[in-house]
């Protein structure tokens, strides 16, 4: 395919992003955190923090991971290439500074750093929703632990605590009573400076909608079913994230009422391109908003196989031409994504040589307890078999892995 211009992506899940924009035609560029194998062989050229190497820890994320470093590799890549413009994924969400000094060096195709403030300050955020009559958990923000227990004693146990800056569901803590909210505020504000958000819990499914915004307007692509703090593939995280089954089947009452929560999040905070929305669907089928991934999501890869379209092609016609996608859409499978965790510090083999893998390390790199190893892509007639080839092939890995 004829090269149509050069992108570069930023961010820490980039593997399924830097395919499709190969797909879509692109150059491709990438500052990147774990420099995987399979987004180096896509790339036409990449910088990560993390420098894989045979026999070497690729360390702990919480001690290597630094904003200010994407910073660095971008103005690295711009001094050697040529880049027309920057499509962000996760991890820089809550770093409104380090995305408007990108946003100054390469402009950001898609939502702008004002947009990305608005919807991730999380006060302005869950006050508009108010606004908007949006159903969302009761929210607010504790600066010590005794605003914390007020706030719950107003709520109702039970309660989640959660760091205000972060991603993947990593720190996010449930309390029962007074004791656990104790434990879990000196826990989350050892590291959450800010402030720790509490939120009443809601009962349900763990979901996300992803869509296509454009001038005020949305479309819904699909609404997907999260894997949350999985044991069976060893997340230490209790609602970390471990990928995602696209789609959930939902009522047609249910899908109608995520798709005017889409709009009106779209027109109100003026989003544009590739959009996701995290919600708990609770055991009466209401769509509770958790918040808004203004950039793309984890869902990527399985969005694409499901609907058989390319997701960095869609971003772009919206944000460039105003173009949304046609509203009719043939799902012609179930699409599993199943992230894989280290249960103890291990040695990986070669997994390029298996099909479905994908954020592949390089071989005989070691991976420390709890840290990512590889993503696991499966398609079936059914969530249950794509799930389930998932799960096995995810067994079959686990079988393979050299304790260190």
């Amino acid at each position: 395919m004829k090269k149509t211009g050069s992108i570069l992506i930023v961010g820490v899940d980039l593997a399924a992003l830097a395919c499709s924009a190969r797909k879509a035609g692109y150059e491709v560029y990438a500052a990147d955190y774990f420099g995987d194998l399979d987004l180096r062989n896509v790339c036409n050229g990449y910088l990560a923090i993390i420098e894989q190497k045979p026999g070497k820890s690729c360390g702990k994320f919480e001690e290597k991971y630094n904003p200010e470093l994407f910073l660095n590799m971008v103005k690295s890549i711009i001094k050697k290439k040529h880049v027309d413009f920057v499509l962000l994924s996760s991890g820089l969400d809550d770093h409104f500074d380090i995305l408007y000094e990108l946003n100054d060096m390469i402009p950001i195709l898609g939502n702008s750093p004002q947009v990305f403030e608005r919807v991730r300050s999380k006060s302005l955020f869950f006050r508009e929703l108010k606004r908007l009559n949006i159903p969302h958990p009761e929210t607010d923000i504790a600066q010590d632990l005794i605003e914390a227990v007020d706030i719950a004693s107003d709520f109702g146990y039970p309660i989640l605590l959660k760091p205000l800056k972060g991603f993947a569901g990593v720190g996010i803590r449930k309390a029962e009573n007074v004791y656990q909210l104790k434990r879990a505020f000196e826990f989350i504000s050892s590291f959450s400076k800010e402030g720790v958000l509490i939120q009443k819990f809601i009962e349900g499914v763990d979901a996300s909608i992803s869509f296509i915004a454009s001038r005020g307007k949305a479309e819904v692509l699909t609404v997907n079913e999260q894997l949350i703090g999985l044991s069976e593939v060893y997340q230490r995280e209790p609602f970390g994230y471990c990928g995602n089954i696209v789609p959930l089947d939902i009522s047609d009452e249910i899908m109608n009422k995520c798709k005017k929560i889409t709009i009106k999040i779209a027109e109100r905070f003026k989003l544009e391109g590739s959009n996701g929305i995290d919600i708990i669907i609770s055991r009466e089928g209401t769509p509770y908003v958790v918040e808004v991934n203004p950039r793309f999501q984890g869902t990527l890869e399985c969005v694409e196989k499901v609907l058989n379209v390319n997701l960095v092609e869609l971003h772009v016609n919206a944000c460039i031409h105003g173009e949304l996608p046609k509203t009719e859409k043939y799902i012609k499978c179930f699409c599993t994504r199943l992230i894989l965790y280290a249960l103890r510090r291990v040695m990986v083999p070669d997994l390029a040589v298996m099909e479905g893998i994908r954020d592949i390390p390089l071989p005989k790199v070691i991976i420390e307890g709890g840290e990512p190893i590889c993503s696991v892509i499966e398609e079936g007639e059914s969530r249950f078999s794509s799930l389930m080839k998932a799960k096995s092939k995810a067994n079959f890995i686990y079988g393979m892995l050299i304790p260190v």
